[in-house]
């Protein structure tokens, strides 16, 4: 990266807490790409890789072969062609609004003829009374679209994870409402290793109609797996995928990575070292008196900072300033993934710790808000940050 100064000198590489998908793909799945690099297979899914996949995914599923499991490139291109899939064109989509369908993918869902009716949040997920809400506000038939589908994430959008409790009662109310109950899964691997869950991935499967598992944060250079329980709804969903752009010639490249990711515990593996290096983020920070805006549940950490301190980390990492709260205090969030390098890790974490001993030594208050460790976490997703 070029300074932008006249001298064109080169600007020192920063280490990026930016995301959980800046890195490449876990070196086992780069072996097995590698390894089945020269065999010569079908295109479109058929592939024999693709078929070693859904063997793994479902063994860990708990299901048979009526569960549809249908790989694609993106996140978003998995919400697009479920949600498609699941909907007539009046019906609608009940969602949070900070969802990733609502703040980042475009219109992708609006662009299908599909209104999304958006519901605050609460501690970032749904709830039965929210959802109740939305659907007592739009309930004026024919001349309001009609509610048909209800989407989560899990991980939510500020990182925190739906208990086994929460997501029985959001379909109980799906079921007595005739609703389906569709699930970002991008960041399912955060969600199913957090110290926080008690689900497993096949709790996720009966509580939910259709839902997809996340390669891209997760160890994968790209693919994510849907898995549609509905076999009258997986019976034609690959025509949606394909109506949409998403069916690979070269799927076989998701297959050979799912299978890898799904042969033994690898997936919940990587997804857990993302979990750990953000907790240890979050002891550190916490510890040095400074408070967090969401707790940390998964691999995401919102922490309230001073300003000069934000400005001091920016020198050597790269990170997302959330939001602002004042002129000396701003959120930031931090990301951490399968590949946090450690030193790095303890390269930031000491940086704050000296910081804050600095700013003690001079007297400076440096605990935001009255001191609680946690602060409010109902705040928006800012413009400019991807997720």
């Amino acid at each position: 990266m070029r300074d932008a100064s006249m001298n064109g000198a080169i600007e020192k590489p920063k280490y990026s807490f930016l995301d959980d998908y800046s890195e490449g793909a876990h070196p086992t799945l780069l072996e097995a790409l590698i390894a089945s690099n020269g065999s010569q297979q079908t295109g479109y899914g058929n592939d024999g890789y693709s078929a070693e996949a859904k063997r793994n995914i479902r063994a860990h599923l708990g299901c048979g072969d009526d569960v549809g499991v249908f790989f694609v490139p993106s996140g978003t291109s998995a919400n697009a062609i479920s949600i498609a899939a699941c909907l007539r064109p009046h019906e609608a989509v009940v969602a949070a609004s900070t969802g990733h369908i609502v703040t980042r993918e475009t219109g992708a869902v609006e662009a299908s003829g599909h209104k999304i009716i958006n519901v605050p949040p609460v501690n970032g997920k749904l709830t039965p009374a929210t959802i109740s809400k939305a659907l007592d506000d739009n309930w004026h038939f024919p001349h309001m679209a009609k509610p048909r589908l209800v989407y989560i994430s899990n991980a939510t959008e500020v990182g925190t994870v739906y208990t086994k409790e929460e997501l029985a009662a959001i379909k109980t109310l799906c079921e007595t409402k005739r609703l389906l109950l569709f699930m970002d899964g991008a960041r399912i691997g955060a969600a199913l290793t957090s110290t926080k869950n008690d689900l497993t991935l096949a709790d996720v499967l009966q509580l939910t109609d259709i839902f997809w598992i996340g390669g891209t944060k997760n160890g994968a250079l790209l693919g994510e797996a849907v898995v549609v329980k509905d076999a009258a709804l997986a019976r034609d969903f690959e025509f949606y995928v394909k109506q949409h752009g998403s069916l690979l010639a070269k799927s076989r490249i998701m297959g050979v990575e799912f299978a890898e990711l799904f042969r033994g515990t690898l997936y919940f593996d990587l997804a857990r070292r993302g979990n750990l290096a953000a907790e240890a983020l979050s002891r550190t920070i916490v510890g040095a008196g400074f408070a967090l805006r969401a707790e940390t549940e998964t691999n995401q950490v919102f922490a309230v900072l001073p300003v000069q301190l934000v400005e001091e980390l920016q020198r050597e990492f790269v990170f997302y300033v959330w939001e602002k709260c004042d002129e000396d205090w701003a959120v930031v969030r931090l990301l951490t993934t399968w590949a946090t390098d450690a030193a790095q890790l303890d390269k930031f974490q000491q940086t704050v710790l000296r910081w804050a001993d600095k700013s003690q030594d001079q007297g400076r208050r440096h605990v935001s808000g009255e001191g609680d460790t946690i602060v409010d976490v109902m705040f928006d997703t800012p413009e400019d940050v991807p997720l």
